[in-house]
């Protein structure tokens, strides 16, 4: 399988005066259609790994590869265009925009690229709003919506622009179990459907025997990797 992210010799380290080192000399890299899990106590470094696999932060050496691009010394428009066009995200809180209804928020990331989406952007909207069971509410606003069809919403926005990649810090850490439940189902499909590479971050370890690979992160280091 051909890997679609590397992560070489990676560290970070937050502070001037006081330095604070969050990741040791990380090394792993994901293949393409995985379907991946990174566990480990809060502190532990996993959120700040995910950010910088995201490119929403910079590591204070080493190198992030993704989808064959090394990311190093690239500008931050250039980051901004990589992470539009590979990168998919979803998180904890579902960061939907409250004045819009549901097809508009799913719309958002190609009106980044585009002001005017045209018919088969749309078609493509409209087909994952369906994907994730929401047809019928696609044109409530946000606020007019449950948690678990808010977050239905976001990872039908993840998926707008056919990302390679979707990362997920969390996702379902506000939902209760059986929404919680049917959100991984609902990401299997995709994965299986889409082709897509998940690497979904969570403290839930039932969620994340889940997945066809585990990552531990304890202090800062790979603590375990097992596939399963």
């Amino acid at each position: 399988m051909a890997k679609v992210i590397e992560l070489k010799n990676i560290e970070k380290i937050y502070g001037t005066a006081i330095k604070t080192q969050v990741l040791f000399d990380l090394n792993l890299h994901f293949e393409e259609s995985s379907f991946n899990s990174i566990i480990g106590q809060s502190g532990s470094g996993k959120s700040t790994l995910l950010n910088i696999i995201g490119t929403l932060d910079n590591p204070t050496s080493g190198e992030v590869i993704i989808d064959g691009k090394n990311t190093k010394g690239m500008s931050k428009n250039q980051l901004a265009a990589l992470r539009n066009e590979a990168l998919g995200f979803i998180f904890q809180f579902h960061y939907l925009l409250p004045e819009y209804t549901a097809l508009e928020n799913v719309l958002m990331p190609y009106k980044i690229k585009k002001a005017n989406p045209p018919k088969e952007i749309y078609e493509r909207a409209n087909e994952l709003l369906d994907l994730v069971g929401l047809s019928k509410v696609k044109n409530n606003l946000s606020t007019n919506m449950s948690g678990g069809q808010q977050q239905r919403t976001a990872i039908a926005r993840a998926l707008i622009n056919n990302p390679k990649i979707i990362l997920a810090d969390e996702p379902t850490g506000n939902l209760d179990s059986e929404s919680t439940e049917n959100i991984y189902k609902l990401l299997r499909d995709i994965n299986e459907k889409y082709k897509t590479t998940f690497i979904i971050v969570t403290h839930d370890r039932k969620i994340a025997e889940k997945a066809d690979r585990i990552v531990e992160i304890k202090d800062g280091r790979i603590n375990m990797d097992i596939y399963r």
